[in-house]
C-alpha cells in the first residue's frame, strides 16, 4: 500500500493507483476508528462504496446522503424518497455522538448545497409506542406540519392516512410503510403492511417519527417566508400561487428551493460532522467545478 500512498501539496493523501474495491476497504478501516465522511463523485459510486463498505466492515454504521434529483429553482420538488432518505441522516446526525465510528458517504452535488442547521430539528421527532396514549389529532396536525401527504392509500415515503381509528404512514428511515390501531387516544397496536397488498404484518412496539422535508411549515416557519418573500418581491398580488399555499401552511410543488426563506439559517454537512476525516472520490474536484459553473449559470 506505501507505493500508492503520497503527500500532495495541500497536505492530503492522495491514494492512486490502487485496485477497484480498495477504496472501500480504506474507508471502512478508518471509520471504525471514528467518523469519516467521504464525498463521492455521484450517486452511482456513493451506492457503490455503500455497498462495498459494508461488506468490509458489516457492524460499521453506513449513512448515505444523497443530493435533490431536481434542477434549482425547478418547479417541481425533490423525490419524496430522496428527501425521506436526507432528514433520516441529517436527524441521526444531529443527535449521535461526535466522532463516533462511522462512516457517511455523500456526493458533490450534495455537499455543495446548504441544508437546514442542526438545531432545525430538535423536537421534531415523535416517538410513538403500542400501549401509550396520542391524541389522532395531534398526531394529523404533527405530520401535517412536517410535510407528510394526506393520501387515500399509503404506498410511498411521506405519505399518511387516516381510516376512522386506522392511521398509516410511511416514516422516513422505515422499511415498510406503518399501521396504527387506535382505540380513542390510546394505541393499540402498530404493525408494518406491505404497500401492494395493504395487508398488515408483523407488529412493531415502537416507532420514531421525523420530517420528510427540510422545509418546516410550523407558524414560525410561515411567517418568516412569508416576510423574506416580500423583501425580495415586494408586495405580493392574489395570483402567487407559492405564497398564498405557504401562507395557509400547505405544501407547494417546488417549495423546497426557497429553503433560506424558511429557515434563520441554514449550515453545510461539514457542520453535523465537526472533526470528522473527510475523503474525496476521484474526479471529485472536477465535478464540483462543473457543478459550480452550471448552477452559476442559471
Amino acid at each position: 500500500m506505501n507505493d500508492v500512498l503520497s503527500k500532495t501539496a495541500a497536505g492530503r493523501v492522495l491514494i492512486a493507483g490502487a485496485p477497484e474495491g480498495v477504496d472501500a476497504l480504506v474507508l471502512a478501516q478508518r471509520a471504525l476508528a471514528g467518523t469519516v465522511l467521504h464525498v463521492a463523485r455521484d450517486d452511482a459510486r456513493m451506492a457503490e462504496l455503500a455497498e462495498l463498505a459494508a461488506f468490509f466492515a458489516p457492524g460499521l454504521d453506513i449513512l448515505t446522503f444523497p443530493a435533490w434529483d431536481c434542477l434549482p429553482y425547478d418547479r417541481v420538488s425533490p423525490n419524496r424518497e430522496i428527501s425521506a432518505r436526507r432528514i433520516d441522516a441529517l436527524t441521526q446526525l444531529a443527535a449521535a455522538p461526535k466522532g463516533a465510528p462511522r462512516l457517511v458517504i455523500t456526493t458533490v452535488n450534495a455537499i455543495l448545497q446548504r441544508v437546514p442547521a442542526c438545531d432545525a430539528f430538535a423536537g421534531r421527532v415523535l416517538e410513538a409506542k403500542a400501549g401509550a396514549r396520542l391524541d389522532q389529532a395531534e398526531l394529523v396536525a404533527y405530520l401535517n406540519a412536517n410535510g407528510y401527504t394526506r393520501t387515500d392509500i399509503v404506498d410511498e415515503p411521506g405519505e399518511f392516512a387516516v381510516r376512522g381509528g386506522i392511521l398509516d404512514l410511511f416514516p422516513p428511515g422505515a422499511e415498510e410503510p406503518l399501521r396504527l390501531d387506535f382505540f380513542g387516544d390510546e394505541i393499540e397496536a402498530i404493525r408494518r403492511f406491505d404497500p401492494l397488498t395493504q395487508r398488515s404484518g408483523e407488529h412493531a412496539h415502537a416507532i420514531a417519527l421525523k420530517p420528510v422535508t427540510e422545509v418546516l411549515l410550523d407558524p414560525a416557519a410561515v411567517e418568516r417566508f412569508r416576510t423574506g418573500y416580500r423583501e425580495l418581491f415586494g408586495a405580493v398580488t392574489r395570483d402567487d400561487p407559492l405564497y398564498e399555499a405557504i401562507s395557509a401552511g400547505r405544501l407547494y410543488a417546488g417549495m423546497e428551493h426557497w429553503l433560506p426563506l424558511f429557515h434563520p439559517r441554514l449550515e453545510t454537512l461539514f457542520d453535523y460532522l465537526p472533526g470528522a476525516a473527510v475523503t474525496l472520490d476521484d474526479q471529485a474536484d472536477a465535478a464540483r467545478l462543473a457543478r459550480v459553473d452550471w448552477t452559476g449559470s442559471i
